[in-house]
């Protein structure tokens, strides 16, 4: 026997193991399994193993071996966009073409390790990034004066991932989490992507973590009307359990911070075009231009995703007009792209009658 494996470490680790194991057991509604393989991979007793910290800038909350980042950026990708050890979705790698990026973007391309060139205008300068936002000094469309600031991180009470507030954000987050079809959107693990709040279904297949293509991607959750924020009317926003959309919408839970661009009065005060901003939770029109969405059968886009007004069970592979939703992430990624402003797409490129296709195209058909 290996006398490394009678170590107090994984005396500690193999303990806690066990402890975990049983508690799931008994947590009402739980699904055990949600997160799999050793303790030691996520967390550590003491930040300590042969006299050396485990992470020099730790510890951290929850005992975990490191920041956000430490498991979700360690850079090392397989070809689902997985660290091949933890199998922990990464959301900032260098990898080549053979590792794409996850469904919400890649935060190397802020930092310039990945494509075209490092720019603070490609994504959310999280904290965890250490690039300080060198522009903006409060979220873009936020009510102002918000105090938010822009110092913003993955979770927390200016986060985005988990219940926002300050030392619980994603507390039993991991170990309780659920994925398919997620209706229910009242605690951090049973929203989509622990986004508190939020429903919709998380890809189950080949490529769980990207949209890869029409039979292969997330689906999101939209309404056909935004919400409405009157004077005063904060509860669209801040509720009993922190900042979240009381809609429940992908569209709504950018609108916390970003309000001011896709509440009905900021798109115009209504739901018919000519809109004053681009709207989002607004149907996507079966007539003219829209109704040949992607060309014939319209068949479901990853270069411009919809959202659908009941959280499906499963994948749909093609978009119906007239009832399917436009929404914030048909235009952006959550995290970065390679572009500015988030975009999924060059927008330099969107010429207007240039026989261009795709981006704006795909729903503008006639635009190109």
């Amino acid at each position: 026997m290996n006398k490394k494996s009678f170590s107090k470490e994984n005396i500690h680790f193999s303990f806690l193991y066990i402890l975990i194991t049983i508690s799931l057991a008994f947590l009402p509604g739980s699904v055990y399994g949600a997160i799999t393989g050793d303790c030691s991979n996520c967390h550590t007793m003491h930040n300590s193993q042969n006299g050396v910290a485990v992470d020099a800038s730790g510890p951290y909350e929850a005992l975990t071996r490191g920041d956000c980042l430490g498991c979700h950026g360690s850079g090392s990708v397989n070809i689902n966009g997985l660290d091949p050890v933890t199998g922990a979705p990464q959301v900032m790698h260098d990898g080549a073409g053979s590792a794409p990026d996850l469904a919400g973007g890649n935060f190397a391309y802020i930092l310039g390790t990945k494509g075209s060139g490092a720019s603070d205008a490609k994504g959310h300068n999280t904290v965890e990034l250490g690039n300080p936002e060198s522009t903006l000094v409060e979220p873009p469309g936020h009510h102002s004066p918000s105090g938010i600031g822009v110092n913003v991180t993955c979770s927390g009470a200016k986060g985005c991932h988990g219940e926002r507030a300050a030392g619980v954000a994603m507390k039993g987050a991991h170990h309780r989490n659920l994925s398919g079809q997620l209706n229910t959107a009242d605690e951090a693990y049973n929203s989509y992507r622990f986004l508190m709040g939020v429903k919709g279904f998380e890809n189950d297949g080949a490529r769980k973590w990207q949209n890869f293509d029409a039979d292969n991607h997330n689906e999101y959750f939209g309404a056909v009307t935004p919400m409405t924020y009157g004077a005063g009317n904060c509860n669209i926003c801040h509720t009993a359990r922190g900042v979240q959309p009381t809609n429940n919408t992908i569209s709504g839970y950018c609108g916390t911070c970003h309000r001011e661009f896709h509440v009905i009065e900021g798109i115009g005060g209504n739901t018919s075009a000519p809109f004053k901003r681009h709207p989002t939770d607004v149907l996507l029109p079966n007539s003219g231009e829209y109704a040949s969405y992607n060309g014939a059968g319209n068949p479901y886009s990853v270069e411009a995703p919809v959202a659908r007004t009941a959280v499906p069970g499963s994948i749909g592979n093609t978009v119906t007009p007239g009832t399917d939703v436009v929404m914030c992430l048909s235009c952006h990624k959550a995290h970065a792209t390679d572009y500015p402003d988030m975009l999924r797409w060059d927008y330099s490129t969107m010429i207007s009658g240039g026989g261009g296709s795709g981006g704006c195209f795909t729903c503008h058909t006639t635009k190109n």
